[in-house]
């Protein structure tokens, strides 16, 4: 058994350093607090390489005083609190004194800093934890961070950050919430000499809102203002029609410290539930002022955890104070009916018959890629599937989608009626659902009259078919033929896109812009194309056929929502189907629609072909029947 060792000063510091500093965001986080702390009315971050090879953190807030310099890197050096007592009321954002010794410990550090006492500043160099230089020099008043090659001296960490890209988008996440608990505070984000980020600091949280995610949040904010048994809650919740697929829009602040807790989103998500959809959830910043005395916030390094004292009454409060804001106002979304298109008179085709593409791309899938792609799949069907849900009690689709095949169906009589293949449907003392395209249906030596009797509500038309009635749901049905028309498509490698005129632009932080470039060759694979606009600005040009007249802003965001989750999580051939599902859907003709008898015979012919008739891709049944036996009984004629 080896010798207990007492480990040297150094190995200490960086094994120390490795709770606190994780990536660079770890370190703009430690010292954009620190500014703040230090009476900061400004604060400027530069980063080049997504902060590996150097940040620059520049303040005007009150400065470090030259005798203190050095004691500002010694591990628990802190001017924050002086006995554990403090810890009960803790009004600073930094406390532990870890911050300076931890990013000291694996960078290079130059600091210059100046305080307004002083006729001159103070440049100080400490490499690795240790001290290189310490001199005079001319500074504005304030604090001004260089730091240069993270994990220099910890190789192992160094290898485990992610992409320059990857990196940046944590940074300008966690500035993004700085800004948000900090109003009055301006903010200002340059990565490899672009700017990211602007705040003006006017103490407006709408502003700060505005400046970060667009005029559409910042218009459809509800104000909230809650207080009660002693805890303040201000802000604003964002309307249901700006809700988001994941909780990373989710913005809590508790005494001015962005906080994450599964307690408080449960409170909050529970109270939308009744304004909003399955699987969504709410945008919203949320300003939670409660007595020190009542929290712990040194539950975890970051700080970004914490622990109430009175779990279930903050939960309560939450809920009631959401719910009840939600309550107040009109909730009813406005629609903007866009222009009709024009069509050409002389055009006999439907002006939206999607053409398939002259070209398709050469591309061979590698194993490894199948299994991206499949992840890929999966997370979109998701965000399609949740914005689905929303738009197809709404939106009346295009129904020139649904096509006659004559080399496949036979042409309706004049009677209303057409022969297809038959098989006798066995009748039955109760009411079931029935196997109309049962095996013997599809035999090609056996014919059956079918006979179209009409629509009713807009939505689902009524067959006759020898003893039975059947009631098919038009848009059920056409889900289901979209889904194996597209599922085949998929396996084949076969897809056609539609342009948009104009296209659609998206503005994506540098997350969203990552995720978009990691998965480009898989959008475009699927009928997507997708350019560069200038800045973070994305112009999508062309869409799948089926997404074409429901494509919008909202449901490509989803979609990379979706992306965010992770990368890495296993696909089984069922996630891939249920992908597909939710694409094809989105394009089926809605209830409220008129089609023409030819239309629904079309549709219904080629139901008959698909292995499984009898449900949508979301479960619910396409087709319903009763038998005549059953209908008599109903009207007493037998008993």
């Amino acid at each position: 058994m080896s010798h207990i060792q007492v480990l040297d000063q150094i190995t200490i510091d960086k094994i120390a350093a490795g709770e606190v500093i994780e990536r660079p965001a770890s370190i703009v986080k430690e010292l954009a607090e620190n500014a703040m702390d230090a009476g900061a009315s400004a604060v400027a971050v530069e980063i080049q390489e997504g902060g590996i090879s150097f940040i620059r953190v520049t303040d005007n807030g009150s400065g470090i005083s030259r005798e203190d310099v050095p004691n500002a890197f010694l591990r628990h050096s802190t001017s924050k609190i002086r006995s554990v007592e403090d810890l009960s009321h803790i009004s600073s954002l930094g406390f532990r004194g870890e911050a300076l010794s931890s990013i000291a410990a694996v960078t290079k550090v130059e600091l210059v800093t100046k305080t307004k006492d002083e006729p001159f500043g103070t440049r100080y160099v400490i490499e690795g934890g240790k001290e290189q230089s310490l001199e005079d020099t001319g500074a504005p008043d304030g604090t001004t961070f260089l730091i240069r090659q993270l994990f220099y001296n910890v190789p192992a960490r160094r290898k485990f950050l992610k992409t320059p890209m990857t990196e940046a988008g944590h940074i300008q996440d966690l500035l993004m919430r700085l800004a948000l608990s900090h109003p009055e505070v301006s903010f200002q984000f340059v990565n490899n000499g672009q700017e990211k980020l602007r705040t003006s600091g006017n103490g407006k949280l709408k502003d700060v809102i505005y400046s970060i995610y667009g005029r559409e949040a910042a218009s459809n904010l509800i104000d909230m203002d809650y207080e009660k048994e002693g805890v303040r809650i201000a802000g604003y919740l964002g309307r249901p029609s700006v809700s988001r697929g994941n909780r990373n829009f989710e913005n809590f602040f508790v005494n001015g410290r962005y906080v994450k807790s599964a307690m408080i989103s449960k409170a909050v998500e529970d109270a939308y539930k009744d304004f909003m959809m399955q699987h969504k959830f709410p945008f919203l910043v949320l300003h939670f002022y409660i007595n020190g005395e009542d929290i712990d916030v040194n539950v975890h390094p970051t700080k970004m955890e914490l622990r109430f004292q009175k779990q279930q009454q903050v939960y309560n409060l939450v809920y009631e104070g959401v719910h009840r804001t939600l309550l107040e106002p009109e909730l009813i979304p406005v629609v903007k009916a866009p222009e009709p298109p024009k069509v050409k008179e002389d055009r006999e085709e439907s002006p939206f018959l999607l053409k398939p593409r002259t070209e398709m791309p050469e591309h061979t899938v590698k194993a490894e890629e199948v299994k991206d792609e499949e992840y890929f799949l999966r997370k979109m069907r998701e965000r399609v599937l949740s914005y689905h849900n929303r738009a197809s009690s709404a939106e009346v689709s295009d129904t020139g989608n649904i096509h006659r095949t004559a080399s496949q169906y036979t042409t309706v009589r004049e009677t209303g009626s057409y022969h297809a293949e038959e098989a006798v449907a066995p009748e039955t003392e109760e009411a079931r659902q029935m196997d109309l395209f049962e095996e013997k249906l599809l035999k090609r030596d056996v014919k059956a009259e079918y006979r179209l009797i009409g629509q009713v509500f807009g939505t689902y038309w009524l067959v006759e078919f020898q003893n039975n009635l059947y009631i098919i749901d038009q848009h059920a049905a056409h889900e289901r033929v979209l889904y194996e028309r597209t599922l085949r498509g998929m396996k084949d490698r076969e897809f056609t896109s539609q342009y948009l005129s104009p296209p659609i632009i998206l503005t994506l932080s540098m997350q969203e812009e990552e995720i978009l470039k990691e998965n480009m060759e898989r959008f475009e694979r699927i009928g997507f194309e997708i350019e560069p606009f200038g800045g973070d600005g994305y112009a999508v040009r062309a869409v799948p056929d089926n997404l074409f007249s429901i494509a919008k802003k909202e449901l490509l965001i989803e979609m990379l929502d979706g992306l965010a989750d992770g990368l890495n999580t296993p696909m089984t051939p069922e996630l891939i189907d249920e992908k597909v599902a939710s694409m094809s859907c989105k394009a089926a003709v809605k209830g409220n629609s008129r089609l023409s008898v030819g239309e629904v015979d079309t549709l219904i012919g080629e139901l008959l072909l698909l292995e499984n008739p009898y449900h949508c891709p979301h479960g619910r049944p396409t087709i319903i029947a009763m038998t005549k036996r059953e209908l008599e009984k109903k009207f007493k004629r037998i008993v």
